[in-house]
């Protein structure tokens, strides 16, 4: 059976955007930007978003491209005779799985609060209202669980059309959208009264502010920032890779989706930082930023209803993307393992993710007495912990050493592929960098992970 293209090159690169646009680049980069020095610290973000991201991008839509399969297979068919890189393909798809065991349910709490704030659920409550309206949606399993379940059958409903007709349209629609809303609220937050302070402490190099939090710590963030924004790792790049042509070189194409994902990021900085300085209010970082510090600045907002709809229709066109992304790699596992139809993989698979992600959805009432990674953690912590500290880092490593050695793919079969059709080149010197010096970097940043999460335990 051949395999399906996208009917445009446009198609690609807003759904392979999409799949790394994410709520990160709302909830945790404008936080992490305030708190390293503002412009200070996205130069040096955008500094590793070139040398860590890009190269590991292209070697993951090479390996699809070059495969026309997803991760399930593509090592399988590329792989020196006698090697055993197929076995990545189970650690890949379980990455997505996993990833969605979370996400589904996140996706879950953005469509729930797009509904009540256009219900004007929130209008005229107090700030500690707001807050308790957050605690008491995670702590109702039965409403976690409904708008978990829409987000599972509106991201698969979307894939069963097929990727011309479902992903791509649909996709290529809800981006445009998201754009569109973005400016909006953009504008609207630019031009409060108070605005402009927001502005010069996101906009403006504040160098003393890196040195207070620490140079080694600010270019640690900036790093990892940077390693996880991409989503790179698990092959949910890589499927993309596998449904485009030979027409133009997968180089260029990283570039522009990572130009894509940097443009979301630094304008989700430029709604909340003037928003929460035009209001007095904090930009932390986190669940918190979105669901309780936001919407009580929109209840302060001229017109705050309407501007606490659209934010929360971006939220979750940001959250559906990633969520039809990856849905649409794990339909391609079974279609590709065992040549199910669409229809089966996703009926199959549908009612999979439902079940795998109810753990996460009793872990913030029923089952909050499990705290697997410590006191105040819950099961959402420990399968973020998984994909994020574990899966990422080394299904980037894998891909590194795959798309260099000898014994796996080899430098000059990525190089061809990489480079084949118009547009930027992959950097021939940069063959010495990618085989030693970023696998090193990339395990650095997984050692550093665990490293932030458990020395606090052991140090105490």
């Amino acid at each position: 059976m051949e395999r399906e293209k996208f009917s445009t090159r446009l198609g690609f690169l807003l759904i392979s955007a999409g799949c790394a646009i994410g709520l990160g680049n709302v909830w945790r980069f404008p936080y992490i930007v305030g708190r390293y020095g503002g412009a200070a610290f996205v130069l040096i973000y955008l500094f590793f978003l070139i040398a860590l991201g890009l190269p590991i991008m292209a070697m993951e839509f090479s390996v699809g491209r070059a495969s026309r399969t997803s991760a399930a297979k593509s090592f399988t068919l590329l792989q020196p005779k006698g090697a055993k890189w197929h076995w990545f393909g189970y650690f890949a798809m379980l990455g997505n799985y996993m990833l969605m065991m979370f996400y589904t349910t996140v996706g879950g709490w953005m469509l729930y609060y797009f509904v009540r704030m256009v219900r004007g659920d929130f209008v005229n409550l107090a700030p500690a209202q707001v807050e308790n309206a957050f605690g008491e949606m995670l702590s109702q399993p039965v409403t976690l669980t409904v708008w978990m379940l829409v987000a599972v059958v509106l991201g698969f409903a979307v894939c069963s059309l097929g990727l011309k007709n479902g992903v791509e349209r649909i996709t290529k629609m809800m981006m445009s959208c998201l754009f569109v809303v973005m400016v909006a609220l953009c504008i609207r937050a630019v031009t409060l009264p108070g605005a402009k302070e927001g502005l010069s402490f996101y906009l403006v190099p504040n160098f003393a502010g890196m040195v207070e939090q620490g140079i080694m710590e600010t270019v640690f963030a900036a790093m990892g920032q940077a390693f996880f924004t991409l989503s790179l790792g698990i092959g949910a790049m890589a499927i993309f890779g596998s449904y485009i042509g030979k027409e133009h070189t997968l180089m260029g194409e990283a570039v522009n989706v990572a130009l894509l994902d940097t443009i979301v990021a630094f304008m989700a900085g430029l709604i909340i930082f003037p928003a929460c300085f035009a209001f007095n209010v904090n930009p932390g970082g986190g669940p918190s930023l979105v669901f309780i510090t936001l919407p009580n600045i929109f209840n302060e907002m001229p017109w705050g209803r309407l501007w606490g709809s659209l934010f929360f229709v971006f939220m979750s066109f940001a959250a559906l993307s990633t969520i039809i992304a990856v849905f649409e790699n794990i339909i391609s596992f079974a279609i590709d393992l065992w040549g199910w139809s669409r229809k089966k993989a996703v009926v199959i698979n549908g009612l999979a993710i439902a079940l795998l992600s109810m753990p996460c959805v009793l872990g913030f009432n029923l089952w909050s007495a499990v705290q697997p990674l410590g006191a105040g953690s819950n099961i959402q912590d420990l399968e973020d912990f998984v994909v994020s500290n574990n899966l990422l880092p080394l299904g980037s490593l894998v891909y590194l050493i795959f798309c260099t050695s000898r014994y796996g793919w080899g430098w000059d079969n990525f190089i061809a592929e990489a480079d084949t059709g118009k547009g930027v080149k992959f950097p021939k010197w940069a063959r010495f960098y990618v085989t030693w010096i970023l696998p090193a970097i990339v395990l650095f940043i997984f050692m550093a992970g665990y490293w932030e999460k458990f020395a606090p335990l052991f140090l105490k």
